[in-house]
């Protein structure tokens, strides 16, 4: 009897140590494996200036940028930017714009895309203007700290200006667009995009925009932008074509 409860013990004490022999190799060695990239990455802007004395003036700005990468052949964008000013009870701007943007890769380099614009400019007299397009780009660099990439395609546009019916019209694009990273916390980018009405060459809207950004945590950066607008013809002769603004604001990186 002594004999079987000693047995007995032992294969109890044997069932309940084995697991912890098991694991030690795991408690000892490599690090766990890490996890897989997130397929959804952006970043959200604000910005925002009060005055107050002689003139009281309002300066807000928004914006974000957001990209689902699965990893695959397909890309998915999509960027928005409100701007919005008073100086005493006059507005002076207001504009904000939305684009939304599919691409396919059949190479690292070559895509294919399409995508739809959207934009309100009180001081252009653009009511709304929406441009679906579609067609091909390509990555001219793209390594880890630099990027550049153009692209051209064709599609439709319809513009409802101040006061005006709405003009529908052919479209060609093109987009250009470059990063670069300067230092582990500093980056600099540049944009251009220009849309062609096909009935009136002559009608084209163009935008310009230069950044700097310096990250202040792992999440957040300070950035400064130049945004410039141009519409060679504006509804109105008298309304001028060029438009620039300064975008300062926090960035927030998710």
């Amino acid at each position: 009897m002594v004999r079987k409860i000693i047995a007995a013990a032992v294969f109890v004490l044997a069932l309940t140590t084995t697991p912890l022999f098991a694991q030690a190799p795991a408690a000892s060695g490599a690090p766990p494996p890490a996890p897989p990239p997130k397929p959804w990455s952006g970043n959200v802007s604000f910005g925002l200036s009060l005055t107050n004395g002689n003139k009281d003036t309002t300066n807000f700005n928004l914006g974000f940028e957001a990209k689902y990468d699965p990893k695959t052949k397909n890309v998915f964008k999509t960027s928005g930017l409100f701007l919005y000013g008073k100086t005493g009870d006059e507005l002076s701007a207001e504009q904000y714009g939305l684009t939304l943007r599919d691409e396919y890769s059949f190479n690292p380099r070559a895509f294919v895309f399409g995508d739809l614009r959207y934009l309100h400019d009180h001081f252009k007299g653009i009511s709304y203007l929406y441009s679906p397009s579609a067609g091909i780009g390509y990555k001219v660099i793209d390594v880890p700290t630099t990027a550049l990439s153009v692209s051209v395609g064709a599609g439709g546009v319809w513009e409802k200006d101040i006061g005006f019916d709405v003009q529908a019209s052919g479209a060609l694009t093109f987009d250009e667009k470059f990063t670069h990273k300067l230092t582990k916390t500093a980056t600099a980018g540049q944009a251009f995009s220009g849309l062609w009405k096909t009935s009136d060459m002559g009608d084209a809207l163009y935008a310009f925009g230069v950044n700097l950004a310096a990250s202040i945590t792992s999440q957040a950066q300070l950035k400064v932008e130049m945004l410039d607008t141009y519409k060679a013809k504006p509804p109105d002769p008298k309304m001028k074509s060029n438009d620039i603004a300064l975008v300062m604001g926090v960035v927030y990186k998710f």
